[in-house]
């Protein structure tokens, strides 16, 4: 299975993909910071019974995972630092925070907040998963490796396909072609409706010149409009053109043209930078 040397210097490229853990916290529409029943006394909190206090924090977690989804960061970690007061041993809100940290590009504090989630939780292989990702755009490859497989060895962890995905994507990055198409073959066993699973093992099976085998999973977004886009149909055309299919290579070329016009993947195919 030989690779192809241009294509092994091309960063990997990441379709959407659902990488970060929020574990079972709901989402909640909102639009300003929420004041809650009992927050209008300052001396609320240390009057609440440990039950409301536990609700509350709740109903803070869930209102910044919906600012965090929503891309109000800075508002999410004022939710969710309200949350930590009122419980400050609630695993799950220490997991969020540490996605708000990371999305406000504080790798650092965002560390610190997984850290402190598994130390209240030894199986929390959502904090584990949303950790080694941080390690992974960090570029600490192994660090990252070593706590996937650490969520991954969790009893009955519901979100092993997510991780299988975030760890073939970051041993993708490192080169690591081999490793990266058996765990996100993994990842695919387990969720074959994943888009960005299909379309990251696709474009490994691509670098390692398995053309049939990456048209067929690229094949798969591409026949759901509702996955299709501008990456997995350039994909597409890169595989076809590595396969010399020349109707093929036109026939995604005239999609791209048609619905994505000023995409940089359109103006790569109208280029003819199929290897760069």
């Amino acid at each position: 299975m030989p690779a192809a040397s241009a294509l092994a210097r091309r960063p990997l490229t990441v379709l959407a993909g659902i990488v970060l853990a929020l574990g079972s916290t709901a989402c909640t529409t909102t639009t300003s910071t929420t004041p809650l029943p009992g927050d209008t006394a300052p001396s609320s909190a240390s009057r609440a019974t440990p039950a409301d206090a536990e609700q509350r924090a709740r109903v803070r977690v869930e209102l910044a995972a919906s600012y965090l989804q929503r891309g109000q960061s800075q508002i999410a970690l004022d939710e969710v630092q309200q949350a930590i007061a009122l419980k400050p041993d609630f695993g799950d809100a220490y997991n969020l925070r540490g996605l708000i940290q990371a999305s406000l590009g504080d790798s650092a504090a965002a560390e610190d907040s997984f850290r402190r989630a598994v130390q209240l939780n030894a199986r929390d292989a959502d904090a584990m998963h949303n950790w080694g990702w941080v390690m992974c755009q960090q570029g600490r490859y192994a660090d990252a490796d070593a706590m996937f497989a650490r969520a991954l060895a969790q009893p009955q962890y519901v979100g092993a396909s997510r991780t299988l995905l975030a760890r073939g994507v970051c041993q993708a990055r490192q080169g690591q072609w081999a490793e990266a198409e058996r765990t996100l073959a993994r990842a695919y066993e387990l969720d074959p409706s994943n888009a960005a699973t299909a379309f990251n093992l696709a474009e490994v099976l691509l670098r390692l010149g398995e053309y049939e085998r990456a048209r067929f999973y690229v094949g798969r977004i591409n026949s759901q409009p509702d996955q299709s886009n501008a990456q997995s149909l350039w994909l597409a055309a890169r595989i076809e053109h590595k396969l010399g299919n020349r109707e093929g290579v036109a026939l995604h070329g005239r999609q791209l043209a048609t619905r994505y016009p000023q995409s940089p993947e359109a103006l790569a195919f109208e280029r003819g930078r199929f290897d760069d």
